[in-house]
């Protein structure tokens, strides 16, 4: 089983200090807009890797790559923005502490900010993550994801009705293709109201906007221990 510790939107204090390392966690997973330097303190706090992908209100941090001599982008040397030791995973598939993760940041396009797509931007990106996990199940002959990590929630499946909030109505056939067992989200604030666990097909959908506590185990179906929201 994998302890996962995850989070989005929502410092908590409680998180935010020295008695978080009492947690035993063996991964944390951010669903976005969170400051960069909250998701740097629980990773050192912790010792556990972390994965993110970026909210809208997150800075734009793509065209980013690692080289030699440090960070890069349009070829030249740039400081990356990102927090410090974690795995951006947006348009990615990772495997870390043994869960494979597929990441997909950002939310549905309402203003010029950063990290917003058009439903068809959204859609092609999911279309290529699903060409990348079907290329690793060529590979490794494994199918599937253990977990899909998105900032927005799929369309109808948590999601509210005025413009910035609406899920993408990609994420459904994105989540089948993935044979993901669970989706976690963050972007939709329930305002000290339980938020409730939702489904997607197969797939476990699972608002953590503030904190939630959850072990997996890989290729089986999640259980949430623990949950809080906000304070």
């Amino acid at each position: 089983m994998v302890s996962v510790l995850a989070v989005s939107d929502e410092t908590i204090e409680s998180l935010w200090n020295s008695q978080v390392r009492a947690m035993d966690v063996d991964l944390i997973l951010g669903a976005g807009d969170l400051p960069f330097d909250y998701l740097e303190y629980l990773i050192d706090a912790l010792d556990a890797p972390c994965v993110f992908v970026p909210g809208n209100h997150d800075a734009d941090l793509s065209g980013y790559s690692a080289g030699r001599v440090g960070w890069m982008r349009a070829g030249l040397p740039s400081a990356w923005p990102g927090p410090c030791g974690a795995v951006n995973a947006d348009g990615r598939i990772v495997r870390i502490a043994g869960l494979r993760i597929a990441g997909l940041g950002g939310s549905i396009r309402y203003n010029d900010g950063p990290n917003q797509w058009t439903e068809r931007q959204q859609r092609r990106r999911a279309r290529n993550l699903a060409l990348t996990s079907a290329w690793h199940a060529r590979r490794s002959g494994v199918s599937g994801v253990d977990v899909l990590l998105t900032h927005s929630p799929p369309r109808g499946v948590g999601d509210q009705e005025d413009p910035p909030h609406r899920g993408f109505e990609c994420f459904e056939t994105l989540a089948g293709r993935l044979q993901a067992r669970v989706m976690i989200h963050g972007h939709v604030h329930p305002y000290g109201r339980a938020a409730e666990d939702r489904t997607l097909g197969a797939t476990t959908v699972i608002n953590t906007v503030g904190f939630t506590l959850m072990e997996l185990a890989p290729g089986a179906d999640p259980t949430i221990v623990r949950r809080r929201h906000g304070t």
